[in-house]
């Protein structure tokens, strides 16, 4: 059996391979060199990072990227207004009026609330099963997205109030919803300490890394020398092998979030 390798510009080629997976590239060149076979089709990949470690613009990067080769994108905020993320991707060389009127985009400010809300009505009503609908509650019935990006699972599991499985629950049935329908997720997080790796699991969006095929972590390193950058690494990604080392990446103007080659040398801490 073999699997194939997709590129966002629709091009496959084949590869011999045990799995028969599907697996779409970035890109977005450094990220590429850390997972070289791509991304699984329908991976839930988490974007982990502290505020202001560039979790939204690798997002809106990947958005961009995949909007030029023709792919379907869906981006839910929870925070940002659309009118604003519009203006980020401009900065970033984006289209994306133009993405919208080819129907490769869809962009919509969610209200964390009202969703936390009809989940946990569903639940209710189905006595927590772990089998309820959530593509109404989310995902806009009229647009059929390649990739989903939320923006922030963060903002989501606050919302909820009560027994903390009803989160877990709904993010494992969004999840399964994504993977049947063969829709790759990138979905952030923001965490206090660099990965969730040897921390204690006190939040409700915790769990969430177990349920994730695949982990993003951004870093802010601070160097002996008193200089400050940020970093890059691919924690994990079911599904495909991965290049297991930090690099540096940067905010460019015109190209949104550039993911070095380089591995981390000298004496740093990651923050």
């Amino acid at each position: 059996m073999s699997k194939t390798i997709h590129s966002f510009d629709g091009k496959s080629r084949a590869k011999k391979s045990p799995e028969g997976l599907q697996h779409s590239k970035t890109y977005i060149n450094g990220f590429d060199k850390l997972c070289p076979e791509g991304i699984p089709v329908g991976n839930a990949v988490l974007i982990e990072g502290g505020p202001g470690s560039g979790k939204t613009i690798l997002c809106l990067t990947l958005l961009k990227e995949a909007c030029k080769r023709g792919k379907k994108v869906l981006y839910m905020s929870f925070e940002e207004r659309e009118e604003r993320l519009k203006i980020h991707l401009k900065n970033f060389g984006a289209n994306p009026d133009e993405y919208e009127k080819k129907g490769l985009l869809y962009v919509k400010r969610f209200n964390a609330l009202d969703i936390a809300r009809s989940v946990e009505a569903l639940l209710s009503e189905a006595k927590k099963e772990l089998l309820i609908e959530v593509q109404p509650i989310l995902i806009p019935t009229e647009f059929k997205p390649d990739i989903v990006i939320m923006d922030s699972l963060t903002s989501i599991s606050s919302a909820f109030s009560g027994d903390p499985s009803r989160f877990r629950i709904y993010m494992e049935q969004l999840f399964r919803y994504l993977e049947k329908h063969e829709i790759t997720s990138f979905l952030i997080r923001e965490v206090s300490s660099p990965t969730h790796i040897g921390t204690n699991f006190v939040e409700k969006a915790e769990a969430v890394s177990f349920l994730a095929d695949g982990i993003v972590a951004l870093y802010s390193i601070y160097y002996s020398h008193g200089i400050r950058k940020r970093g890059f690494e691919v924690v994990k990604m079911r599904g495909a092998e991965i290049d297991r080392k930090i690099v540096e990446c940067n905010i460019e103007k015109g190209k949104g979030l550039v993911v070095k080659n380089n591995s981390l040398k000298g004496n740093y801490i990651l923050t």
